[in-house]
């Protein structure tokens, strides 16, 4: 079964200790930096509870697999798709929206009676 690119994995070659932080950025998005401030941040004030999370996460979740994403903007898209699935949808639509229209100027184009175009067609037989 291949790897689905919106479930959260841990992060281990670009982590520090286990890798969480490093997959809690990856899955949202954010820098690896302020998760970990965030986490050295909040270990005092809920005694330790999250310190326990942190390897609760660390020991159950599955590693990265090498290769889930080909390039940076493919990354990108995933990590936008987890975010906000609404306006990932949303985004696609457009997208398929504009290829669309911009299909259909071509086909009116090439389509219409084009005066220019039939006579460079003609000059090129």
């Amino acid at each position: 079964m291949p790897a689905s690119r919106t479930q959260f994995y841990l992060d281990k070659p670009n982590g520090k200790v286990k890798g969480v932080c490093a997959g809690i950025a990856d899955y949202t998005g954010t820098d690896a930096t302020w998760i970990r401030v965030a986490v050295v941040i909040l270990v005092p004030f809920t005694h330790a509870v999250v310190l326990a999370a942190y390897f609760i996460t660390a020991w159950v979740a599955p590693e990265k697999p090498t290769g889930l994403y080909h390039t940076a903007d493919d990354e990108r898209f995933w990590q936008g798709v987890r975010s906000n699935t609404r306006r990932s949808t949303t985004e696609v639509r457009s997208k398929f929206r504009d290829i669309d229209r911009r299909l259909a100027d071509i086909e009116t184009f090439y389509t219409s009676r084009n005066t220019q175009l039939s006579s460079e067609i003609d000059r090129l037989r």
